[in-house]
């Protein structure tokens, strides 16, 4: 079976198609490339002009949000209750109040604020919805960052098999997706703290995985984009990464962070 990829840069990481050679590759890489476009204009919070933003500025009032925000923010919600709240999309003002502040290239580069101090999370229980709209509690701001990027990632693979591939894996980050009929593939796992070594190899042929590491979006000593909602905070669990498999890669990003 020969194999093809293709690489591009969105939502602040390297995502890549890979999939079976043939006609239907390029087509396939398109579509991919368009889903990760389309979602980074709805829920990126470094964009003035996306969906994401226009709603955390209106916070304290019912503003109208399209079907698929809805749909995610319906999702993000399920799961703090799931987790009792260690998921938490309210947490906007906490990742601010750490430093990550904008862009994570700008942040490495120093261009971040002041530090603030920590800011507790926890009002997820407040955002209400109804029927294609939302409202914050005022004060409050939403960050998706991880979610949507699971949730994009499997929206990518699945539209890569509309276009004819038989089977597709897409990989964001830490995210990877596998949809169709796959046949069973290597994954390597690699080790947080030297990312050319290989922590783990698993063999997979469908689902999704999700890795969250107190290591990779660092930006000093004790300062890394995995916080603790109940304080704040970055967490300081001795647990430096994270990987978990689930049926999609929404569910095991928010699953891998739950365990961090």
């Amino acid at each position: 079976m020969s194999l093809v990829s293709h690489s591009f840069r969105a939502m602040g990481t390297e995502v890549c198609l890979t999939g079976p050679d043939g006609a239907s590759f390029t087509r396939a890489s398109e579509a991919v490339e368009f889903v990760f476009a389309r979602e980074e204009r709805r829920f990126s919070r470094f964009r003035d002009d996306t969906e994401l933003n226009r709603v955390n500025l209106a916070a304290g009032r019912w503003t109208p949000v399209s079907a698929p925000f809805e749909a995610l923010v319906g999702l993000a919600l399920t799961q703090a209750q799931r987790t009792d709240g260690l998921f938490d999309p309210t947490v906007l003002n906490a990742m601010v109040a750490a430093g990550y502040d904008r862009d994570f290239d700008e942040v490495l580069a120093g261009a971040r604020g002041a530090l603030q101090p920590p800011r507790p999370c926890g009002r997820w229980r407040e955002v209400a919805t109804r029927p294609g709209e939302i409202m914050l509690p005022a004060g409050v701001g939403l960050d998706l960052g991880g979610i949507a990027k699971g949730w994009t990632s499997d929206l990518a693979a699945e539209a890569a098999l509309l276009e004819g591939l038989t089977w597709s894996l897409v990989c964001a980050g830490g995210d990877l997706r596998i949809t169709g009929d796959t046949p069973p593939i290597d994954v390597r796992i690699e080790d947080p703290g030297a990312p050319n070594e290989t922590a783990a190899t698993l063999r997979l042929d469908s689902g999704a995985l999700a890795s969250s590491s107190t290591l990779r979006r660092a930006w000093g000593p004790d300062l890394h984009h995995i916080l603790d909602p109940r304080t704040g905070a970055p967490t300081d669990s001795p647990i430096v990464q994270s990987t978990v498999w689930a049926s999609t890669c929404a569910e095991a990003e928010v699953l891998a962070k739950w365990r961090s």
